[in-house]
C-alpha cells in the first residue's frame, strides 16, 4: 500500500468502504473519536478548554464528533459552525452538528454566518475543523477570517486531516492557511503535508476503520474516479472516439460488442475497421455502428493506409476482437502498434492481437492495457498463471513491468474468482461477475468499457480497474434478471445503470 494518499483516491476509498459495509457516518465517528483521543493524550481536561471551529463539510462533522467525545472526557467544549446550518453539505455532518446542539449541558454551540460574528478565541486548545480534502481554490470569507482568528490565538492549534488552506495534494497555500501545532491526519498522510511542513506542526496519522479491502478491490469509488463530468455545453467529440480494429470471416460479433459497450460507457463515436464483407455484416447489426470497410478477407498491411484517417481521429484504439490468426494480420498488428506508439495513442490489446503481440512482444511505448484470460496469458508470458493468488499477483506485476503496460488478467478458467489488474507498481483485484459470464463475448464488453474510458483520457490502470468492476457488476445485474443464461448484449444494457449509480451493485452483490 502507498504511504500517502491523494485526495481523489481518499474519496474513492470512502465510497469503497461504504460499499463494503462501513458507512461514511462510521468513518466520521472513528475520525472524531481518534482526534479526541490524541488530544486527551496531551492535555488534562480540568486545565483546558477546547474551541472547535467547524466547517460545513465532512471535516466539520469530524469536529462535531470530536466535541462529543471530548465532552465525555470532561473537557469544557464549544463548537462554532462557520457558515449557515442550512448549508451543511452532508447528512453525516448535519446529524453530528444536531447532536452537538442537543448536548446543552456539556457543549456550547453557536454559528458564525459571516466574518463579523466570529468569536474571539480564548481557549487553550483550538481545533481547526473547517475545510478538508475536497476544497480547491482560494479560501473565501468567512473561512478566511476564521483562519486569521485561529492563527492569532495563543491556544494550542490542532488541525483535523490537514490545516485549512493547504492543498492536500500539492501543499500550496490557498491564500491563507492555519499554522498548526499538531495535524491529525486520517487514514494516511496526504502528499501536500510534506510540502507545507511549516503549517503542519507535529504530524500524527490515525486509523479511521477503512477496510484494507477498500484499497485492494475495485469498487464504486474506482468507478467515480474515472467519471468525466458532462456539462450542458458539451459537444460531440468532448468524450472521445474509439477505433476498434478486428473482425474476420468467422467473427463479426466481437468488434460490434466492443463498440456498443463503448457507446454505452459514454464515448461519443466508435469506428470499426473490419474486412469489407465482415464490415457489411456489422453495419447491419445496429444503426449506431460506423464501419470502415477494409480491402481483403483479413487484416493486412495494405489496410494501414485505409485505417490511418480513423487512427488520426481516434483518442484510443482497441485491437484484436475477432481478428483471426492469419500470419499477415499478425504482422499488421505490429505495424499498428508502432503507429500508436508514435502518436502516444492509448491502446487496448485483446484476443487475437494478444496472440500476435506474443510473437514480437516488447516494452510498449504508449499507454496500453492488455486483457488476457489464462490461456492468452500463458501465450503472452510463456507461463501459466500460478494457482496461489499472492504468487499470481506477483507474476502479473512482473509481467506488467516488463511490458510497460497494464495487464488485466481475467478470472475465467482460473482458480479463484478475482480479476487481477496491475501496471507493475500498483495492483487492484476485482470480484464482481458471476459464472454466467463464461459465455463468449463478455470479454468484448469489457474491452469496450475500458477502451471508452481510455478514449476519455482516463489513467490506464484506473480505466482497467473500473472496467473490470463495471463489466462484472453489469453481469451481476443481468444474472439477477435472467439467471446464468446470459448473452453478452445483456451486459451492455446494464452498463449505464452501474455507471450512474455504482453503489447500486450492493443490491445484487454476491457474498
Amino acid at each position: 500500500m502507498e504511504q500517502v494518499v491523494m485526495s481523489r483516491q481518499m474519496r474513492a476509498l470512502e465510497w469503497n468502504s461504504e460499499y463494503l459495509g462501513v458507512s461514511r457516518l462510521q468513518l466520521m465517528e472513528n475520525a472524531g473519536k481518534g482526534v479526541a483521543r490524541e488530544i486527551a493524550l496531551k492535555f488534562k481536561p480540568k486545565d483546558n478548554e477546547v474551541m472547535i471551529l467547524a466547517g460545513l463539510g465532512g471535516k466539520g462533522g469530524d469536529g462535531c464528533v470530536a466535541a462529543r467525545h471530548l465532552a465525555c472526557m470532561e473537557f469544557k467544549v464549544s463548537v462554532v459552525l462557520v457558515g449557515r446550518p442550512e448549508d451543511i453539505e452532508t447528512q453525516e455532518t448535519k446529524w453530528n452538528w444536531e447532536t452537538a446542539q442537543l448536548m446543552r449541558s456539556t457543549v456550547t454551540t453557536s454559528s458564525a454566518q459571516d466574518s463579523s460574528s466570529l468569536p474571539e478565541i480564548h481557549s487553550s486548545i483550538v481545533i481547526d475543523a473547517l475545510l478538508g480534502i475536497g476544497v480547491r481554490g482560494r479560501v473565501r470569507p468567512p473561512i478566511l477570517q476564521a483562519i486569521d482568528r485561529i492563527n492569532a490565538s495563543r491556544g494550542f492549534k490542532v488541525s483535523i486531516d490537514l490545516p485549512t488552506g493547504i492543498d492536500p495534494d500539492t501543499g500550496e497555500v490557498q491564500g491563507s492557511a492555519v499554522k498548526s501545532n499538531l495535524t491529525i491526519t486520517l487514514h494516511r498522510a496526504k502528499p501536500g503535508l510534506a510540502r507545507a511542513r511549516e503549517y503542519v506542526g507535529e504530524l500524527t496519522v490515525i486509523d479511521i476503520g477503512i477496510p484494507p479491502e477498500a484499497e485492494i478491490f475495485s469498487g464504486p469509488g474506482d468507478a467515480l474516479l474515472t467519471q468525466k463530468p458532462r456539462p450542458r455545453e458539451s459537444k460531440k467529440g468532448d468524450f472521445g472516439s474509439l477505433l476498434v480494429i478486428g473482425g474476420s470471416e468467422t467473427y463479426s460479433g466481437a468488434p460490434a460488442l466492443v463498440a456498443l459497450a463503448a457507446l454505452r460507457t459514454g464515448v461519443d463515436l466508435t469506428f470499426i475497421a473490419a474486412p469489407e464483407k465482415t464490415a457489411h455484416v456489422i453495419s447491419s447489426m445496429s444503426p449506431s455502428l460506423i464501419t470502415l470497410k477494409l480491402s481483403g478477407e483479413h487484416l493486412n498491411t495494405r489496410n494501414l493506409r485505409e485505417i490511418a484517417p480513423a487512427l488520426g481521429r481516434a483518442t484510443s484504439v482497441v485491437i484484436g476482437p475477432g481478428l483471426g490468426l492469419h500470419e499477415e494480420s499478425a504482422k499488421t498488428v505490429d505495424k499498428i502498434l508502432i503507429l500508436a506508439e508514435k502518436a502516444k495513442m492509448p491502446i487496448l490489446i485483446d484476443a487475437d492481437a494478444l496472440k500476435a503481440f506474443a510473437r514480437f512482444k516488447r516494452r510498449l511505448k504508449t499507454p496500453a492495457v492488455l486483457t488476457p484470460h489464462a490461456g492468452e496469458y500463458r501465450t503472452l508470458t510463456g507461463e501459466n498463471p500460478p494457482d496461489d493468488l499472492n504468487t499470481r499477483i506477483d507474476h502479473v506485476m512482473r509481467s506488467a513491468q516488463e511490458l510497460g503496460a497494464v495487464i488485466l488478467l481475467k478470472a475465467r478458467a482460473l482458480k479463484g474468482s478475482v480479476d487481477i489488474i496491475s501496471d507493475g507498481r500498483r495492483v487492484k483485484l476485482n470480484s464482481t461477475g458471476n459464472p454466467g459470464m463464461t459465455v463468449g463475448g463478455t470479454g468484448d464488453t469489457l474491452s469496450g468499457i475500458v477502451g471508452a474510458l481510455l478514449a476519455q483520457r482516463a489513467d490506464p490502470f484506473e480505466a482497467a480497474s473500473t472496467g473490470a468492476f463495471l463489466n462484472g457488476a453489469a453481469g451481476d445485474f443481468a444474472a439477477s434478471e435472467k439467471g446464468y443464461h446470459l448473452i453478452p448484449s445483456d451486459l451492455i444494457d446494464w452498463i449505464p445503470k452501474v455507471m450512474d449509480d455504482p453503489m447500486s451493485h450492493l443490491k445484487v452483490r454476491r457474498p
